[in-house]
């Protein structure tokens, strides 16, 4: 049965650790010595938003497909679907994510921006400054509440921004905060995931719905600007 949300006093963060760490591959290099721009997943952000929805790293089914979560197998989508924080299914694409970001409120990121495999070709180095990068966003933008997808994804942030990341990860809202931004964790709906049924992160996307501020419906204006905010 899950339990009932409650608020949580808030304990923000301070600056980054510095943590010194080997460095084991460099980023790719022109001829001339400067970094080669990276294809991405670009972030699906806009102000004010009630939930920043942040994954560990683009998928390179999300990278081919042009919008986040995008692997037919990954259940983000049908629990989001059969949740509350919608009020119709979402037909899964960049069309849902700029409805999302517009008419929800609820944003995309990342905490690394590199699509890869899997999250285990990604190196301590890209942690750090994705952490670093995360932060900025966050307090640019100033959501209402970071949305961490898994465990993963929020240790990712958690150990580069000095926060207490021993034992066992609970779901919900956290003490911590970005900014204003509070700190909200459900599991990872990646497909790898076996620990947890569609029918629980449906619960948990429901807790989070509770969770969050009413939503300001904005209308989506695709005369003006045919493409997703992203930024």
């Amino acid at each position: 049965k899950l339990d009932r949300v409650l608020p949580v006093p808030v304990r923000k963060h301070g600056e980054f650790r510095r943590q010194a760490a080997p460095v084991r591959t460099a980023p790719p290099m022109r001829r001339d010595g400067s970094p080669m721009a990276m294809k991405t997943l670009p972030d699906a952000v806009r102000g004010g938003l009630r939930a920043l929805a942040v994954g560990i790293n683009p998928s390179l089914p999300s990278m081919r497909a042009g919008f986040y979560f995008a692997n037919p197998r990954n259940r983000f989508w049908p629990a989001l679907n059969a949740s509350r924080l919608v009020d119709a299914p979402l037909q899964p694409g960049p069309q849902a994510v700029e409805v999302l970001v517009e008419r929800y409120g609820i944003g995309f990121t990342d905490v690394v921006k590199r699509p890869t495999a899997g999250s285990a070709e990604l190196r301590a180095r890209e942690y750090r400054a994705g952490a670093v990068r995360l932060e900025a966003l966050v307090l640019r933008h100033e959501p209402a509440v970071v949305w961490f997808q898994g465990a993963q994804a929020w240790r990712a942030f958690a150990r580069h921004a000095g926060w207490d990341t021993a034992g066992r990860v609970q779901w919900g809202p956290r003490r911590e905060a970005i900014g204003r931004a509070r700190v909200f964790v459900t599991p990872n709906p990646s497909p790898a995931n076996a620990s947890y049924a569609l029918p629980a992160l449906v619960q948990w996307f429901d807790a989070l719905a509770a969770f969050l501020p009413p939503a300001e419906r904005r209308p989506v204006n695709r005369s003006t600007r045919p493409g997703p905010p992203f930024r």
